[in-house]
């Protein structure tokens, strides 16, 4: 295949400061120490994490035409990411957020939801949006005519022609269901965070969610749990806990989407599932540690490096294995 990961959905453009304490009233100003711009969102953080783990990445999604859409093809090629795929969506403006990046790491955000919800696959480019090892979809809820029976039948079609698909989604709870439900049966690896899984089951227990999902069809979910590390739950029995690293936290904007990435790039190199979660743990804690996606990671050898290197908080993973 051409690509080793195709990234397809929702990608935005980021402005964040930091540290973050409080709007100021009126037309006051306050101070920070730092502000940065990234591309970001389930599927762009993704990619460009995949590319600086030296994968070959295809970016799929929307842009407006605006300045923000120009500087996010620009930063996406300059991580050598084949941008042939996004879509100039006339009549939107690019994705955008103001991120507000409080002193411990949480970031919340002003968002435009823009061209993530106006892009469109033509069925002309699904040879070349499928030419992929890893199809990974993320961002669903937020793409408008992406969503529901488009998804499905690319996500159909992916699994047909062999790819491994994987799925991310943005924010979502109860009313995104029926989207990610249609989507299960044909994804090898769903990978929420724990508060996006509650919220789209209305359970609270990891193994409990992990059935639920997994009855419905997906192959394996895999939840990120912050400072609690990340569950592994498969169809074949298989589970497991994984420690999260001990870091200083400086920004958790798109933990999730580099732990994606780092799951995909054990999955390309052949990792096993123990080590796949591990590399996607490291590319979360190593993300956290630079304001922005991104920012704190650099590239595969240095991610292998900070797991050499770097203590999880508790001893040891939780493995139970298939039998």
């Amino acid at each position: 295949m051409t690509y080793d990961y195709s990234s397809i959905g929702f990608y935005t453009f980021d402005c964040l400061a930091r540290p973050v304490t409080a709007i100021p009233p009126g037309g006051h100003t306050y101070f920070v120490e730092e502000i940065t711009m990234a591309v970001s969102g389930a599927a762009g953080a993704a990619a460009v994490v995949a590319a600086k783990y030296g994968l070959s990445v295809l970016a799929v999604g929307g842009i407006g035409d605006d300045l923000m859409g120009k500087w996010v093809i620009e930063r996406l090629g300059h991580f050598g990411i084949d941008t042939s795929m996004m879509q100039l969506c006339p009549g939107a403006g690019t994705s955008s957020s103001i991120v507000t990046t409080r002193p411990d790491g949480q970031r919340p955000a002003l968002h435009m939801r823009g061209a993530t919800g106006a892009f469109e696959i033509a069925a002309a480019d699904i040879d070349k949006v499928l030419d992929a090892r890893i199809v990974h979809i993320g961002g669903t809820g937020l793409m408008n005519r992406m969503d529901g029976a488009p998804s499905f039948a690319l996500m159909a079609e992916a699994k047909r022609r062999g790819c491994i698909t994987t799925l991310d989604v943005f924010a979502a709870d109860r009313k995104d269901m029926a989207n990610v439900a249609g989507l299960l049966p044909n994804t090898d690896y769903f990978i929420p965070s724990i508060e996006e899984a509650q919220a789209l089951s209305g359970l609270s227990d990891k193994a409990d969610i992990g059935k639920f999902f997994v009855d419905l069809g997906v192959g394996c979910i895999v939840m990120t749990m912050g400072a609690d590390g990340a569950y592994y739950h498969h169809r074949d029995g298989s589970r497991f806990q994984m420690p999260a690293f001990g870091i200083d936290v400086v920004c958790t904007c798109g933990c999730g989407d580099a732990f994606n990435a780092g799951f995909a790039t054990g999955l390309v190199k052949g990792m096993n599932p123990e080590d796949c979660v591990r590399l996607g743990q490291a590319s979360s804690a190593l993300n956290a540690t630079g304001l922005g996606s991104q920012a704190g990671v650099t590239d595969f050898p240095a991610a292998l490096d900070f797991i050499a290197r770097t203590q999880p908080k508790i001893a040891a993973p939780s493995i139970a294995r298939a039998v």
